[in-house]
């Protein structure tokens, strides 16, 4: 539940007298707030009537609405500003986040804003965009995964429950909030943008970024501040056909896609001659414990996807060690998770007992928002020599697609398919990617049909599309 009321922030000349009554976090973003807009120094304010450190269920602990002018010479329109206070550290007291040091992130890093096209009339801001920062602060504070700019958010339902067609959103840094330093680290400011959904799929085959400084240069989907408007019935593409989509197809040529994973529904089958002995079925248990992804093979595969974006270095996959290893980066606070981190990986079989296998044939299997994924897979990574892993979000199943060109994969040319416990790797060759796009062109189709199967005997693959309920069986 949360409470809407004024601020009570005290204003600039009060500042000093009323400080030590704000945790210093909080006041430095105040601070940059006033910066903004001293003539508004007792917002409208969306409150968690219960604080999050006292068990409640919204981690937010207020979201200010400010009202923005704009800038009509440089066709921004006026708007509400939205800002968050609690993905940061507010008070410093381990009430909330950990204390790593002033040179550090503070709490997650970043606080989130969200600016948003004032109706003619509209007197006050609305609330729900409060709602939509919290719901993405659950997800913050629940999975330990950070945003960073060119990030962008699968919603799949209008952000403001109409019947509007912005309903997805892209994440960049705010165009007049300034990164401040507080006594408990540092914070950034993410701007989220609302955006339609054929923007969200052309940021996954392209980038983030790409498709933001697109939406900067069309005034009605953006502008400059890339400002939302959930009436905006037209995408960049039907606004701009031409221009636009050629930017875009010229971009993931040049570029590829920077996604290098997702987590997924997503599953895979041995189908090579059944092992003649126990210890190298995929299904090998010791005692009673199943086996899962080791510390080490989680370590693994987030730096596969950390490496991954980078996109002017030389893609490469961190080799398979036999040393046994706690699997924490210790160059990052070990309370933070990357996003395809095992929730289970404290309870694994040790690693060096698990055997990294050549396997003669393979059985994949995606649900089918999973499966419309593998062209940009193809297309936007491999044919540009770099790799795309798949984390079973149901498991602990991970499937990494690597080209030719990734140096320290265990799937090789000699050997394609190569799973090290419940991970597998497949191995593709530009020629093979070439005709499995061919294959696979009506994986977008919205005549598309459920369950759907490819295969290539003579390269002993088989790709299954398959309803969701299936990947929430037990056996998967």
């Amino acid at each position: 539940m949360a409470d809407l009321r004024p601020s009570g922030a005290p204003g600039p000349a009060a500042a000093p007298a009323f400080a030590p009554l704000f945790p210093p976090g909080l006041h430095a973003i105040y601070g940059e707030c006033r910066r903004l807009y001293p003539d508004q120094p007792n917002p409208l304010q969306v409150t968690a009537i219960v604080k999050y450190w006292l068990g409640g269920p919204d981690p937010l602990d207020y979201v200010s609405m400010y009202r923005n002018l704009g800038s009509p010479a440089a066709s921004v329109p006026e708007h509400w500003h939205y800002v968050s206070f609690g993905l940061s550290d507010l008070y410093g007291d381990n009430r909330v986040h950990e204390f790593t040091g002033t040179d550090r992130p503070s709490g997650f890093g970043f606080e989130l804003t969200f600016r948003l096209k004032r109706e003619s009339g509209e007197s006050a801001p609305p609330t729900w965009p409060a709602e939509l920062m919290q719901g993405l602060a659950r997800y913050v504070f629940q999975s330990e995964n950070t945003f960073c700019s060119g990030d962008h958010v699968s919603w799949h339902s209008p952000l403001d429950n109409s019947e509007s067609r912005i309903q997805h959103m892209l994440l960049t840094e705010d165009p007049q909030m300034q990164p401040v330093q507080t006594p408990f680290g540092v914070v950034t400011f993410l701007q989220i943008v609302g955006v339609c959904t054929e923007e969200l799929h052309a940021a996954q085959q392209w980038n983030g970024q790409g498709i933001l400084e697109l939406l900067r240069t069309v005034p009605v989907a953006g502008g400059p501040w890339l400002i939302t408007d959930m009436r905006r019935g037209e995408t960049i593409f039907e606004i701009d056909p031409h221009l636009q989509q050629e930017r875009v197809d010229k971009g993931i040529e040049t570029d590829g896609s920077n996604l290098s994973g997702v987590s997924a529904k997503c599953a895979w089958d041995d189908l090579s001659r059944p092992p003649e002995d126990d210890e190298d079925s995929r299904s090998i248990c010791i005692g009673t414990q199943p086996r899962r992804l080791s510390g080490k093979d989680t370590e693994q595969i987030r730096e596969t996807l950390r490496r991954g974006l980078e996109i002017n270095s030389k893609p490469v996959l961190p080799p398979i060690s036999t040393q046994r290893q706690n699997g924490l980066n210790h160059d990052r606070a070990p309370s933070r998770k990357d996003s395809l981190e095992s929730e289970s990986s404290a309870a694994i079989i040790p690693h060096e007992l698990i055997r990294t296998r050549q396997l003669e044939s393979v059985h994949l299997k995606f649900n089918q928002e999973s499966g419309a994924l593998i062209p940009l897979c193809l297309r936007g990574r491999l044919l540009h020599g770099r790799h795309f892993t798949y984390k079973s979000i149901t498991g602990d199943t991970a499937i990494t697609f690597v080209s030719t060109g990734v140096e320290g994969a265990f799937a090789t040319e000699e050997y394609p398919y190569a799973a090290h416990g419940p991970w597998l790797q497949i191995l593709l060759t530009e020629e093979f990617v070439e005709r499995m796009l061919e294959d696979l062109e009506d994986l977008t189709s919205e005549e598309f049909k459920l369950p759907k199967e490819y295969s290539w005997p003579e390269k002993k693959l088989k790709v299954s599309i398959l309803p969701d309920a299936v990947f929430d069986s037990p056996l998967h």
